[in-house]
């Protein structure tokens, strides 16, 4: 009995050979076919010359085409080849009679508008060697009747909108019976243009081609394994489809390959080892895929690859030796994967290189002065990896490099001062690493940089005035080092800013340079947590612009100039000496004015009065202030004996914006009554509390027992306190101080609007409301807050109590890192031993048996958090079996909030898979092998 796949195949062969001679019976002469599609097409000028010789009185069916426009004949008069490739032809291809050209040899309509499906009768041009109908607009379906075009070595049906999907019962396995006999040739024929879309497996039985390329369209399903067949092939371009699963194994069979490009799929596990013995092989592209495992060893062996990536991807263990000894790399991506080795192992010397981005991978070694051997690179980046060592001066004999990314690293020493001789440089970021000593004045040789990042460093000294020379710059980052002196009044000159200017987090002094506001581009302009004085500049007022500003933390002092960008949020002007404007929080300038003009008025007439008895009230009051003098130097004895009297804690006074508070804050909490408690965090209850000026904070009082109480303890943990308030980060709650008196110890804090993430997750209606992208806000503002406690403070902090708990969120659902009770400073030259702390769930399971602390603990408990947000709930039991997976990769859909809509949009759905990769990359049982707080801070960046 024959299969059921038998049956079809006779069927589909049987109807195309009836197709055949129906569409022969039928079919029209080349000329008349030619001039019905043309009149099907409208005027247009390409096609001018397709017309019938009137004066030779020659008709349709014994006309010659061979002399129009596009056209090739034979020696015998009949059309071999169609070309009007790049002619700007419009319409479809419904009414081209393909069965008219028995002898056509060459179609080619590449780079047009053209539209419409591809018909199923493109399948009879059986002679047909080269088709291409890139760059058009072709939709529908991929017609399986390509499979007959058996003679065809270049097939390009790219850049188009191929879609759609076969039903499988056309591709059976040969197992089951048909239930029925043949069927229908006209039900056949409808059923195969309706569901084509999918690759055919059919394509196989062509078997001569060279070039296959379907690259940049729809086409969805796994890629078959029939492709193996083609021992001819050269070119296979599948790239930016929905292809899944895995590559066929076959696919490694085909020597002549010499361009594989699959990159921007949803293809999965593991790239079969037969790749890499395609000697031949010059370009193989895999990035942006889902690929685990290791890369083939031997992709290089033959050493003919030039172009090679394998970016964004799952790749892990180490970076293939055969790379090593490919001296014919051109262009290689290997960003995103969780590649391991030593740098300088892996890669040597590359003559023709001139791109390689290793970025965002577990690399570690140092950057190898050998690289400057590789005189034609032009990109080089390894941010967000474990290099450490200096930068090495030969780097800076790199002459035609153009981007230059060193960031989130471990690297030290200084800047190089020949950094000025890469002249080329576009782009330089040094970010997040340990580079320290000044910014080196020759940085302003560079004059074509557009992006220059040296944030989050140790840099010390001024800014150099050089700076003001990148007149091409968009974006310049020097926040959070230890740069001091005043802002280069040259900054103004830099007119080509547009991204950012962010001076932030350093010890800058003087006045606002006025001529800044020439910089009319720029979009943000951070110079917060500085010692800046002065009024703000009306200049600035020019930077139209603007879209952020941050002048926080500064002594500035004055009104605010006229605009909307400084009718902002009070954030961004807060803690400064004594700004004015009419932003909520800031007193109104008029205010002032108006006591001003009558002080004066005052003042005049004192005068009048009080000068002419000048000379007696001083006699007067020298006498009385002798008198006073006395008498409280007696008093105030008295007073220090009662004050000591009163309480052993010398401790016992808090302020708050210039006044005692510990009194008041009893007073609005009615002694901590139950009705102000908003919550409970790890150190002990919150409250809040309304002060009499107006302002809000909250309160923590702490779970301190009366052995904690006595001056040694309360003296050093407001030491502590005393250090915590000079935090200054946007997604931590400001400490504002530490009180203590009687029986009461609280820490008073920021005023948080929206209470707990806990709170939230836990409340139905609150946690819709805190959708995808709120939620992967608060992810990436606790990981920002994080990495500036362990990487950006001296001495490390680590914060022991990251929970849901601890993270509140302002009105604007801006998340903030809360609770420092557990805190402890992290000393390099101690072992950070201390009794277990945190909240249950959260806590790193190494403290269950080691009590050693350091900041890989609040990183596992990141992990948790991570993973609470996605799920909308405490993953406990998930964690457990977490632990018990061999395989600890895990689909997406399967941990969402059933509350939220499950993400459509693919963007938002790889940025939630990030973040489940770095949240079980958080979990992970060994401490070491968990990644800091400052790389998955840049990876949530990008």
């Amino acid at each position: 009995m024959a299969s059921r796949g038998n049956w079809l195949s006779l069927a589909y062969f049987a109807a195309c050979a009836v197709l055949l001679c129906f569409y022969r019976a039928n079919s029209l002469s080349e000329t008349e076919a030619l001039l019905k599609w043309k009149e099907s097409l409208g005027n247009q000028s390409i096609l001018q010359s397709w017309v019938i010789n009137a004066a030779n009185n020659e008709n349709a069916t014994t006309a010659s085409p061979c002399q129009w426009r596009g056209i090739v004949c034979n020696n015998s008069g009949s059309v071999i080849e169609i070309n009007l490739a790049s002619t700007n032809l419009t319409g479809t291809l419904h009414h081209l009679d393909f069965s008219s050209f028995p002898n056509l040899l060459r179609l080619d309509l590449k780079l047009n508008n053209l539209s419409g499906t591809i018909p199923t009768s493109i399948g009879t041009l059986s002679k047909l060697q080269f088709l291409d109908l890139s760059t058009n607009s072709f939709n529908g379906t991929l017609p399986l009747s390509l499979a007959n075009l058996t003679q065809v070595y270049e097939l390009d049906v790219s850049r188009n909108i191929i879609t759609g999907e076969i039903d499988p019962r056309l591709f059976p396995d040969g197992a089951a019976e048909p239930k029925t006999g043949l069927i229908s040739l006209k039900n056949f024929l409808l059923q195969r243009n309706r569901l084509g879309g999918r690759l055919p497996g059919e394509i196989g039985n062509c078997k001569l081609l060279s070039l296959l390329a379907l690259d940049e369209n729809f086409l969805t399903g796994p890629i078959p394994s029939s492709l193996g067949n083609l021992s001819d092939l050269a070119i296979l371009r599948l790239n930016v489809n929905q292809f899944s699963g895995e590559i066929p194994t076959n696919i490694g069979t085909l020597s002549k390959l010499t361009d594989l490009r699959l990159f921007e799929n949803k293809l999965s596990g593991l790239v079969p080892v037969g790749l890499g013995n395609l000697s031949s092989l010059i370009v193989l592209h895999l990035a942006e895929n889902n690929f685990t495992g290791h890369l083939p060893p031997q992709v290089c062996e033959g050493g003919n690859l030039v172009n090679f990536s394998a970016a964004f991807n799952n790749f892990s263990g180490p970076i293939p030796t055969s790379l090593r000894n490919c001296r014919s790399l051109f262009r290689v991506r290997l960003e995103y994967n969780q590649f391991t080795g030593d740098l300088e192992e892996v890669f040597y010397v590359y003559p023709n290189l001139t791109y390689i981005d290793l970025s965002y991978n577990r690399l570690q070694g140092e950057l190898s002065p050998k690289w400057a051997q590789s005189k034609n690179l032009t990109l080089l980046k390894l941010a967000g990896n474990l290099i450490g060592g200096k930068i090495p001066n030969e780097i800076t004999s790199l002459h035609q490099l153009v981007e230059l990314d060193l960031s989130s690293n471990w690297l030290s020493g200084e800047i190089p001062a020949q950094i000025g001789k890469l002249t080329k440089l576009s782009l330089l970021s040094l970010k997040a690493n340990n580079i320290a000593g000044q910014i080196p004045a020759e940085i302003g040789e560079l004059l074509n940089l557009v992006s220059l990042d040296l944030s989050m460093n140790r840099l010390s000294g001024p800014i150099p005035d050089q700076l003001g020379d990148f007149r091409n710059l968009q974006s310049l980052s020097l926040s959070q080092n230890n740069l001091n002196g005043t802002i280069p009044f040259q900054i103004g000159n830099l007119v080509g800013l547009q991204e950012l200017l962010d001076l932030s987090y350093n010890s800058l002094t003087g006045e606002i340079p006025t001529q800044l506001g020439k910089l009319k581009s720029v979009e943000s302009l951070n110079l917060s947590n500085n010692n800046l004085t002065g009024e703000i500049p009306a200049t600035l007022s020019n930077m139209v612009s603007l879209m952020a500003i941050n002048l926080s933390y500064n002594n500035l002092e004055g009104p605010l100039p006229d605009g909307s960008i400084f009718s902002s949020r009070q954030s961004a002007f807060t803690n400064n000496k004594d700004l004015c404007g009419k932003v909520q929080g800031l007193r109104p300038c008029n205010v002032l004015s108006k006591e001003k003009v009558g002080r004066k008025k005052k003042d005049k007439l004192l005068v009048a009065i009080v000068a002419p008895s000048a000379s007696a009230l001083f006699l007067l009051l020298s006498f009385v202030g002798i008198f006073a003098l006395i008498c409280w130097c007696n008093s105030r004895k008295v007073s220090r004996v009662e004050l000591i009297s009163k309480t052993e804690n010398p401790y016992s006074i808090c302020y708050f914006n210039g006044r005692l508070v510990y009194d008041e804050i009893i007073e609005v909490t009615s002694n901590f009554h139950e009705m102000y408690c908003i919550g409970e965090g790890g150190s002990g209850k919150v409250y809040k509390a309304e002060m009499q000026g107006g302002e809000i904070v909250a309160v923590t009082k702490l779970n301190l027992q009366a052995k904690d109480l006595g001056i040694d303890n309360i003296k050093c943990f407001s030491n502590e306190v005393a250090a915590l308030t000079e935090i200054r980060h946007r997604n931590i709650v400001k400490l504002y101080g530490f009180c203590s008196q009687g029986r009461h110890a609280f820490l008073v804090y920021e005023f948080m609007e929206k209470g707990s993430l806990a709170s939230i997750l836990s409340d139905e209606k609150k946690a819709r409301e805190l959708d995808w992208m709120k939620r992967i806000e608060v992810i990436n503002d606790v990981a920002h807050a994080l990495s500036y406690l362990h990487h950006d403070c001296v001495p490390p902090i680590v914060h022991r109590d990251i929970s849901s708990k601890n993270v509140l969120l302002n009105s604007e659902m801006v998340a903030h890192v809360a609770d420092f009770g557990t805190a402890k400073f992290l000393k390099a030259d101690s072992s950070n031993w201390t009794a277990v702390a945190g909240t249950y769930g959260y806590v790193a399971p190494e403290l269950a048996y080691t009590m050693a602390v350091n900041e890989k603990c609040d990183v596992y408990s990141f992990g948790v958090l991570a993973l609470e947000l996605l799920m909308g709930k405490h993953p406990g039991e998930f964690i457990v079996h977490l632990n018990s997976l061999s395989d600890r990769r895990i689909r997406l859909k399967s941990v969402l909030d059933p509350r939220l809509p499950h993400p459509t949009n693919q963007k938002l759905s790889d940025e939630l898979s990030l973040i489940l990769n770095l949240a079980l990359l958080c979990l992970l049982p060994n401490p070491q092998s968990r990644p800091t707080m400052r790389s998955i801070s840049q990876q949530l960046e990008v």
